[in-house]
C-alpha cells in the first residue's frame, strides 16, 4: 500500500499510524501537491494529502483512509463498536482534524512553513495569536483526558491517534502540553508515544 504526503502533516501521519497499528506495510508514494505526479493525481484529484493506493483501489483524505483500513483490517479495531463510544471517537477525530487546525495553522505557517520552505520570515504576532486561540481548545482536552488509559472507553482508538498526531505536529514549533500546565494530557501523550506503532512511524519521520 502506498501513502502520499509528508509525515510532518498530522493527516498523513494519522494514515501511517492507522496502518502501523494494523500491521500494514506502507510504501511512500511519489508526488504531492507541489509535485503532482500522475499517480498522485489519480489518487487525489484535488491534490490533497494524504492519498492512498492499495492495489487497484485509491482514496484520499485521512478520515476516509482510516475508515477504509479499519474495515479491511478489523483487528485491532480503532473505531469502537459501542454506538456511544464510536460517536465520541469520531468527535475526537473531528476535533483534531477541524477544531485544532483553526488555531494551529497560523502557528505552523509562520514558524515553520514560511521560513523553512519559502525562505520568508513569518509573522510572530500571528503565531502568538494562534497560541492564544489554541489554549482554550487544549484546556478542554485536559478536562477530558482520563488519568489513565485512553480517550474513549478502555481501548486505544482513532481518537487517540488523531489528537496525538495533531499535537505532534504542533510540537515542531510550540510546546502545547507542558506537564506543569496540562499534566493529564502530557501523561496521556507519553502513553501514545510509547506504543510500538507510534515509534515505528516516528522512526520514519525522523
Amino acid at each position: 500500500m502506498k501513502i502520499f504526503g509528508v509525515l510532518f502533516s498530522p493527516f498523513v501521519r494519522k494514515a501511517y499510524l492507522v496502518a502501523a497499528e494494523k500491521g500494514v506495510t506502507v510504501e511512500a508514494g511519489t508526488g504531492g501537491p507541489g509535485n503532482p505526479t500522475d499517480e498522485f493525481v489519480a489518487a487525489s484529484p484535488f491534490r490533497k494529502i494524504p492519498a492512498m493506493i492499495d492495489g487497484d483501489y485509491s482514496l484520499c483524505d485521512s478520515t476516509a483512509i482510516a475508515a477504509y483500513l479499519d474495515a479491511k483490517y478489523p483487528e485491532p479495531a480503532l473505531y469502537p463498536a459501542d454506538p456511544r463510544l464510536r460517536g465520541k471517537a469520531v468527535w475526537f477525530e473531528e476535533y483534531a482534524d477541524t477544531i485544532i487546525p483553526v488555531a494551529a495553522l497560523p502557528i505552523l505557517r509562520n514558524r515553520f512553513v514560511l521560513p523553512k520552505f519559502m525562505g520568508i520570515p513569518g509573522d510572530e504576532a500571528q503565531a502568538v495569536a494562534g497560541e492564544e486561540a489554541l489554549a482554550p481548545m487544549l484546556d478542554w482536552l485536559e478536562q477530558e483526558v482520563p488519568a489513565e488509559g485512553w480517550l474513549v472507553g478502555e481501548a486505544f482508538s482513532i481518537a487517540d491517534i488523531a489528537v496525538a498526531t495533531a499535537i505532534k505536529t504542533l510540537s515542531y514549533v510550540s510546546s502545547p502540553i507542558e506537564p506543569s500546565s496540562r499534566p493529564k494530557t502530557a501523561a496521556w501523550y507519553d502513553r501514545v508515544c510509547a506504543r510500538p506503532a507510534w515509534q515505528q512511524v516516528a522512526a520514519i519521520e525522523g
